[in-house]
């Protein structure tokens, strides 16, 4: 606190009998403070990943440092570039630190408004050209934090889809990894092209364009907005929980990712967030944050993203959730995974006969698979099957299984009388649908861009943005119909209804209805493991058979003019 105090008076000229003191002072305040927000920084890596209290007061500490460095080096710059050296990309560095501290909080907290934070740092490196003299100085190393920089910039964009934004910075990074290899001649030249390889995929990745008038690219956002999700009526009655944990995981084979979020993480967890708020407007204050300010209410759930999961990383994580799970609260497990089939015949249907969804094999357990080769009748081992969940039924839990084997899941039992829904992808598409499979999966997308799902299905690539505005507005119509549907039903199983009193997985039910409706319709979706299932099973006339859906989803086809795409009289198919 005094030094605090003495650096005010002496900024303020109050020592200007002594100057060269002062900046000695100066100098030396500045290289605590960089020390100190270093070894805090560094610290942040032995924080555990799980559970949602032990890290934030060691967070608190370092947003502390860093605020106090930044507004030390504003308020010094003469001193430290005069006595010190201080130069532009020691500052960047400095900027691009603040800005990996956000963006980790936003990923302990899903509070989107922290990635705009982290933008608005970002953006200033860019901006101010703090990392432009790097290239001159003769170190690869520099170089590297450079592109690191880029690489960090592209994954905040990808998350607030600021996609032209990601295409200018793709480009920069593409001429960086350019002279960086020319120069150096070094040996992760081939990383580097495939971060570029990554990102490239990952904005292609959208089967449909929306365009403008001029044909430029409409950027649509699929975060809950205000009127996102279906408005309950009065005398619609529902349970009262709250979403409160997601766990999402992806372990695909051959899934485009970028940085450690496969397509499908990445569309799961926007259908998962609200959109975002800027934070200093919010609390009317410029700059950054105060680390024990935060927003009005924290209204995303919050959640744990997990890439190529071992299952005992998997495990973990789980156990920590269900552990902090707030009363009257949902857990939600959502796994995009490959499918792993029973090896060996099974007389019993038990919760291990199915197989399930694969987990990484990755130093997770040794010689386990030689012993498992050798005898069939072993269940198999790198797999989460239906049973590894039965103790997590403890609490209300919501399952979405988006995999090959996704029906292992159906076999599932309420032992604890706690609400349980799993909905769970089709197993198979029909060939024409399968080469899309790298850029994600048609029943994530439906989950998360319904209307962009049923474009691709119905043969379209690209749309006005007028028209696809209209028929958005169909689609809220439509959802809000499917929401009658459900809460009007007789024969629906009550974990449905008890679910539904939250907006989010009100959106993903519908959504999902909505899905499996228009897959019955289709006319190449004639196999049964064309089409998701849920368990408990939902009443097909009553929900995803409907004929007032059906006609709704026929209507969505005429504005679009593909209704030849679709059965008419899909009652009489059955």
């Amino acid at each position: 606190r005094t030094e605090f105090a003495l650096k005010e008076i002496m900024s303020s000229g109050g020592a200007e009998d002594d100057i060269p003191q002062a900046e000695r002072k100066t100098v030396t305040d500045f290289c605590y403070l960089l020390d100190k927000s270093k070894q805090l920084f560094n610290g942040l890596r032995d924080l555990p990943q799980y559970g949602q209290k032990q890290w934030q007061s060691y967070f608190g500490r370092t947003f502390d440092v860093y605020t106090k460095l930044w507004k030390f080096q504003q308020q010094h710059r003469q001193v430290l570039d005069n006595r010190y050296g201080l130069k532009r990309w020691q500052i960047g560095e400095i900027a691009s630190k603040i800005g990996q501290l956000y963006y980790h909080y936003y990923l302990r907290t899903s509070e989107t408004s922290y990635l705009n934070e982290a933008f608005s740092f970002y953006s200033a490196i860019r901006q101010r050209s703090y990392y432009s003299q790097v290239n001159k100085e003769d170190r690869p190393e520099l170089v590297v934090k450079k592109l690191r920089y880029y690489a960090r910039f592209i994954v905040v964009c990808l998350l607030l889809n600021k996609m032209d934004v990601v295409k200018d910075l793709v480009k920069e990074l593409s001429d960086e990894i350019e002279d960086y290899t020319h120069r150096f001649n070094t040996e992760d030249q081939v990383e580097w092209n495939l971060v570029l390889q990554e990102v490239a995929a990952f904005i292609e990745a959208d089967p449909v364009m929306v365009l403008n008038d001029d044909n430029t690219i409409v950027i649509t956002s699929n975060r809950l907005s205000e009127m996102g999700a279906p408005m309950l009526e009065q005398g619609m009655i529902v349970g009262q929980l709250a979403l409160a944990d997601a766990l999402i995981i992806g372990n695909c084979n051959n899934q485009v990712k970028f940085s450690e979020l496969t397509i499908d993480m990445f569309r799961m967890l926007q259908a998962l967030e609200r959109e975002p708020m800027n934070l200093a407007t919010q609390m009317n204050k410029p700059g950054m944050q105060e680390s024990t300010e935060k927003p009005a209410r924290r209204e995303n759930p919050h959640k744990y993203l997990l890439y190529k999961p071992t299952f005992s990383q998997l495990y973990t994580f789980l156990a920590a959730s269900f552990k902090e799970l707030p009363a009257n609260s949902v857990l939600l497990i959502y796994l995009s995974a490959t499918g792993v089939f029973p090896s060996g015949r099974s007389d019993s249907e038990g919760p291990y006969d199915f197989g399930g969804v694969l987990t990484n094999s990755n130093r997770d357990i040794i010689n386990g698979d030689a012993i498992h080769k050798r005898n069939q009748s072993y269940k198999e081992m790198h797999c989460l099957h239906p049973g590894d969940l039965y103790p997590f039924t403890r609490k209300p839990l919501f399952i979405i299984v988006d995999s090959s084997n996704s029906v292992a899941y159906k076999n599932f039992t309420n032992l604890f009388g706690q609400p349980l829904v799993c909905l769970l992808s089709p197993t198979a598409y029909p060939k024409a649908l399968q080469d899309q499979s790298q850029r994600g999966s048609l029943f994530t997308l439906f989950l998360n861009n319904p209307l962009m799902a049923f474009l691709f299905v119905s043969g379209l690539s690209s749309m006005r943005r007028g028209l696809w505005e209209k028929c958005q507005d169909y689609l809220r119509k439509i959802n809000r119909d499917i929401a009658q549907l459900l809460t009007h039903s007789r024969s629906i199983d009550q974990s449905f209804l008890q679910f539904f009193g939250d907006e989010f997985l009100r959106l993903l039910l519908t959504r999902f209805i909505f899905c499996s409706a228009t897959m019955r319709m289709h006319k190449i979706f004639r196999e049964t493991r064309n089409y998701p299932e849920s368990y408990p099973q939902l009443p097909r006339d009553e929900t995803v058979e409907n004929p007032h859906l059906q006609k709704h989803i026929l209507e969505l086809a005429s504005i679009l003019d593909v209704r030849n795409v679709f059965l008419e009289n899909t009652l009489d198919d059955y």
